[in-house]
């Protein structure tokens, strides 16, 4: 257990030793920042032994707990004065003859403030980076993973409004749980790791946000029974494999296939207020001889509005190997061979026993409406493998607000073009018109939609002043079409538009 009493000196500390990270980015410089984003030391570990900067604090620090080297204890004592002897024993630092290693990660975490997260700078507590410099590295079943690309990808996703409460389900080293302090009176952490309980509730204490985070120990939803929030966030054990009984806590649930995830969706309504947000960063199976949505579609909650993005997709060789290698259990990563092929062998066959045909990956975004009829509402769910905007969390929102204003178009609605949509046309060079026009965000999804010249035109000309009845009644009689159909015709193509965010209702 990691004494809570350390928290406050600690900090201290670091914020003395200007350990932040754009101070770590600036010692490192854009090579040895690259190189250990890719899990390499070597540039890093050269920069901060250069003379102008060797034995500073942010050196040593940096050095100790990002590049995993061992610094001297003269250094480690200028860098965390009055605090080795009690990190030693709390099991953070190990210490030798002069010598200070670093047992526990401890990583500099940028935030945007404008972006509703907490501000200033935040630090986060986990396990070691394993597998640095190519080292074979094999993680125990309580492993606490810190920050990594999953939990980048679900705070880019989180929704920043502020709420009353948030739940961060499944917190691992609380990482969630710091961005939702940002803009929560109140948040509930959970896990079942006992390591990572111990971990989150001293990153709360770590960044100053312990009286709004409260850390509970329980599976799933057990530790909040009876308990509704505004927004829930999790990035759950989702890893599909089949449940042999070698369990990683911090991506294996113990449940076989996706259950987890399908737990989660069809539970998570129970547990929010009206208007009360759940998003999941997920992945599911793909059944062989089924379209992805229909399965996932099956899921959703009927009091829910849902918006479901799959970003990626992977065969299951491909999937099984991710995961091996993630684990250790690689022979390039220290993995014994025949252990690693009969691991290969025996989750391979289980995913063709169950007609696995690919496993998808995205986020799976619920918005509970109480009371609502099943016919008002909305249920998108999109295949979108395409760059987006990151934070893509206020486009995540404005689709809320976007399908209830398309829901609500009549021909009276006066309508604006977004800002950042862009015209392109093709077609034969010389032609009198063009073969294909599209029109195309350059923010948020960054969507793109070929329209006819109809659609086109009355969107170019939505800038707020005529309703889009009239509108599409003077491009008909510029088309020399009947405006009773065209109205017909195009009413739900420019609908579409809206719920989309091509077009949004003027002020």
């Amino acid at each position: 257990m990691l004494p809570i009493a350390l928290a406050a000196p600690l900090r201290d500390a670091l914020i003395a030793a200007d350990f932040t990270f754009d101070a770590v980015s600036d010692l490192l410089g854009p090579q040895a920042l690259a190189a250990l984003a890719r899990n390499e030391t070597t540039p890093g570990l050269r920069r901060t032994a250069q003379r102008d900067v060797a034995g500073t604090p942010l050196a040593t620090l940096t050095r100790l707990f990002l590049l995993q080297a061992p610094t001297s204890l003269e250094d480690a004592e200028r860098a965390l004065p009055g605090l080795v002897d009690r990190l030693a024993v709390a099991g953070v630092l190990s210490q030798g003859v002069g010598e200070v290693a670093a047992r526990l990660d401890v990583r500099p975490y940028g935030t945007d403030a404008t972006a509703g997260d907490a501000e200033g700078d935040l630090w986060v507590v986990s396990d070691l980076t394993p597998g640095l410099d190519g080292a074979a590295t094999r993680v125990t079943g309580d492993y606490v993973l810190g920050i990594s690309p999953a939990s980048s990808s679900l705070a880019q996703l989180t929704l920043r409004h502020d709420v009353e409460s948030s739940l961060d389900l499944g917190t691992g080293c609380g990482v969630q749980a710091l961005h939702l302090a940002g803009h929560s009176d109140r948040v509930v952490a959970t896990d079942v790791n006992a390591r990572a309980l111990s971990i989150a509730r001293f990153n709360a204490a770590l960044n100053d946000v312990d009286d709004l985070v409260e850390v509970r120990d329980g599976s799933f939803f057990a530790a909040v029974a009876g308990e509704r929030f505004d927004l829930i966030a999790t990035n759950p054990p989702f890893v599909i494999s089949p449940a042999t009984g070698e369990r990683l806590v911090y991506r294996d649930s113990g449940l076989p296939g996706d259950q987890v995830v399908e737990h989660i969706v069809r539970t998570a309504p129970d547990h929010l207020t009206d208007g009360g947000w759940c998003q999941v960063l997920a992945n599911w199976v793909i059944e062989a001889d089924r379209p992805w949505d229909d399965r996932i579609a099956s899921w959703l909650p009927d009091e829910c509005d849902a918006f479901v993005v799959q970003r990626e997709v992977l065969d299951p060789a491909s999937y099984v190997e991710l995961w091996l290698k993630d684990s250790g259990h690689h022979p390039a990563t220290g993995g014994d061979p025949r252990a690693y092929a009969g691991r290969y062998d025996t989750w391979l066959s289980w995913l063709e026993e169950q007609g696995v045909g690919g496993i998808g990956f995205g986020w799976i975004n619920l918005r509970r409406r109480a009371g609502a009829a099943s016919s008002t509402l909305r249920r998108d769910l999109v295949e979108w493998p395409y760059d987006v905007e990151q934070p893509i969390a206020p486009a995540i929102g404005a689709w809320a607000t976007d399908v209830a204003a398309s829901a609500a178009l009549t021909p009276d609605t006066r309508l604006v073009l977004r800002e950042d949509v862009l015209q392109e046309t093709s077609g034969a060079v010389g032609a009198e018109d063009p073969a294909a026009i599209v029109l195309r965000q350059q923010r948020g999804f960054r969507r793109a939609r070929q329209v006819d010249t109809v659609v086109a035109a009355v969107a170019g000309a939505c800038d707020g002043e005529l309703p889009v009845g009239p509108l599409l009644d003077a491009v008909g009689q510029l088309l020399e079409r009947d405006p009773a159909s065209l109205r017909e015709v195009y009413l739900p193509e420019v609908a579409d538009l809206v719920a989309e965010g091509f077009l949004h209702p003027a002020p």
